[in-house]
């Protein structure tokens, strides 16, 4: 049973294969929950040359495989699990692979904008492309045009109705969204769900740093309850600058919500000395519990994927996830509130994945 209704695990289990590697296992776990199938067997390790080895344990031959994989830290270590374990099912003769990468990272280096600069996100896709790979399923990439980046079909979710009914919930009065220009297009959606006005603060990223230099806040936001949205939030470094020049303009309430949660420990010190009364994140990336502030809220994106993924299987449109967004994430935020009441429930498998052995099954299955 699902949010969405009665699931067949049968059927499903038949035929969606679903694995995970050392990245984010706890979120692969939610979304075989949630579709009511398995974790594939896999051993995904390291040896102490620094060589990943990976096994596939089950028979994938013509099976719909589904790699969830978001390439977050440690980035590189991520990337090239994900790369090796799709050759290893392509060898294995798996029927279909999907990449179902959560967060990409590398997104930020999708254009030469200085002389003799790679463009590494483009170099990611391809080597997503190359290993093997026959599509690719990821939430709120950093700029859109990555999409085009590959020869393969691409589907990318959003969070931003998730992020928004969150506060639509909430029930705050007199809000404004705040967000740069980079963000402007799905910010505005935002405000439109939420129904408040939109604030732009302008900016001009420092060099190759982290930091950012603000100009200026264009919009009324004296005396509202500010919502900054972004699509990451990494140092944070930008977001303190942003509460900053919000706190002159006379805002009385600031809040910040980002589907990708980077937060290095700069990060995390930062948001604790802050004056942001929450920060909303999803759980594309795992949050360790000594960064797990009590003002962050961390809303799982399992219900989404899984979604997507059930569709992408069985034939059915993606695009229909968004054409009555505000019911369908409604129920997600429901289906989240009663997964994170069971998270501690006794798992079996859990304390093996978590040394690295991705999603053993019982014996004899």
């Amino acid at each position: 049973m699902t949010a969405f209704g009665v699931r067949d695990p049968g059927r499903a289990g038949e035929q969606i294969s679903l694995y995970t590697g050392n990245a984010n296992p706890a979120l692969a776990r939610k979304i075989a929950r949630y579709l009511g199938v398995p974790l594939g067997r896999c051993e995904v390790f390291e040896f102490a040359n620094e060589n990943i080895f990976v096994k596939i344990l089950d028979n994938v031959r013509e099976r719909d495989v589904f790699l969830i994989q978001p390439t977050c830290s440690p980035v590189q270590k991520s990337i090239m699990e994900l790369l090796i374990m799709i050759d290893a099912f392509k060898r294995a003769s798996a029927g279909r692979i999907t990449a179902v990468v959560p967060y990409y990272a590398y997104g930020r280096s999708d254009k030469k904008d200085q002389p003799r600069v790679p463009i590494t996100a483009r170099l990611i896709a391809d080597m997503i492309s190359v290993a093997g790979a026959d599509r690719v399923l990821t939430v709120d990439l950093h700029q859109g045009q990555i999409q085009g980046f590959f020869n393969i079909p691409v589907d990318e979710l959003t969070a931003v109705t998730m992020l928004s009914n969150y506060f639509i919930r909430k029930q705050l009065e007199d809000t404004v969204v705040v967000t740069d220009l980079g963000y402007a297009k799905r910010a505005r959606t935002f405000a439109e769900l939420i129904d408040a006005p939109l604030a732009i603060i302008e900016k001009r990223r420092v060099g190759n740093s982290d930091r950012a230099e603000l100009l200026n806040v264009i919009g009324d936001v004296r005396g509202r309850r500010a919502i900054v949205v972004d699509d990451e939030i990494v140092t944070a470094g930008t977001l303190m600058e942003m509460v900053r020049a919000l706190e002159r303009e006379g805002v009385s309430e600031i809040y910040a919500c980002a589907t990708h949660g980077v937060l290095p420990d700069p990060a995390i010190d930062r948001i604790r000395e802050s004056a942001l009364a929450e920060v909303v994140i999803t759980d594309t990336i795992p949050l360790p519990p000594a960064k797990n502030l009590e003002r962050i809220k961390v809303l799982s994106i399992a219900p989404l994927i899984g979604e997507a993924i059930s569709r992408i299987h069985y034939g059915e449109s993606v695009g229909a996830l968004f054409a009555s967004e505000m019911q369908l994430v409604s129920e997600m935020l429901l289906w989240d509130e009663e997964e994170q009441q069971q998270e501690h429930d006794d798992d079996p498998f859990r304390e093996r994945t978590e040394r690295g052995v991705a999603a053993p099954a019982p014996s004899g299955a």
